[in-house]
Order: C-alpha cells, then structure tokens, then sequence
C-alpha cells in the first residue's frame, strides 16, 4: 500500500470543497450541525488556505486514490502558545482501521516541528480511542490533555478536548 500526502492547490480547491461536505456530514452526528439552504455545510475558512500565510492542506492518497485530507494552521482553537494546530482530520470509512491515518498523522507532525494543538469531540468515541493512541505512542507519553477545555465550544455547546505536546 502507497500512503502519500499531496498538498492541495488552488486548482483542487474544488475537490477539497467536496470532501469537506463528506467530512461534515459525518461529524454532524456528534456536533449537530445543520446544512444551510443550499443543502451544504460549507467551510468558512477553505479560501483562507490561499490567501493567508501558515495554513496548509493535505490530500490523503492511498494507491493514487484519494482517500482523505488534513488541515494544519497556526490558528490556536484555545488560549495557549502552539506553533500549530491540527484543523481538520479525515480519512474516508474504506481507509480506516489500517494504519492510514496512524501514518499520516505522525506523517504531518514530523511536518511541522513545534509546539501542537488537537482538538478532538468526546462524543466521537472513535476519535477519542484514536487520538489517544497516536499522540500516546508518537509523543511516548509526554503531552498533555485537557478534557472539557474551557471556550472550546462545538457547535452542540460540547466542550472540545485538546491535546498539547511539543516535537
């Protein structure tokens, strides 16, 4: 299995747009978000992967297939110094249990070398377990976890968890 990150230009934005919906759409069983009157989610931020310094977008490519994306900025989801944050996280159901997102995580960590924030939902069971395991074996233990950070509000009114560790 070929595993590759590519990073999305201008020209795939598109592609990017539709992956976002797919992306939403999942997440909406636990933040509860609603499609707007076009029947779309929509992804305030997508245009500021062009227009603005220190974001970066990633597809996820499994055998020349897309399977997925990641989102890294500089944009802090809570009040504490980081260097990055992870925005977004997908990898689609047929790439799951793998080892794909595994490696494309730790894949886009040793990217990026500084102090990191993730924020994950705790009613997404799966993400918990996964999160957990990944920044547990890549960090060997040394990060900290805040569960219910304070103004880390989801859509829902949930509390976000975040996760901060240095590489």
């Amino acid at each position: 299995m070929n595993i590759e990150l590519r990073r999305v230009t201008v020209e795939d934005k598109e592609i990017l747009k539709n992956l976002l919906e797919k992306y939403d759409y999942e997440f909406s069983q636990w933040d509860n978000r609603d499609v707007n009157k076009l029947g779309l989610y929509g992804y305030d931020y997508l245009d500021c992967y062009w227009t603005e310094e220190n974001r970066w977008a990633f597809f996820i490519v499994v055998d020349e297939n897309l399977a997925g994306f990641v989102m890294v900025n500089d944009y802090p989801e809570v009040d504490e110094k980081t260097d990055y944050s992870l925005a977004e996280f997908f990898v689609m159901y047929k790439y799951r249990r793998n080892g794909i997102g595994k490696f494309v995580a730790m894949k886009v960590f040793d990217m990026f070398h500084g102090k990191w924030q993730l924020k994950r939902h705790p009613k997404n069971i799966a993400s918990v377990h996964f999160w957990n395991k990944v920044i547990s074996e890549y960090t060997g233990d040394n990060y900290k976890l805040v569960e219910s950070y304070p103004n880390s509000e989801y859509d829902d009114g949930t509390l976000g968890d975040i996760f901060l560790f240095e590489n």
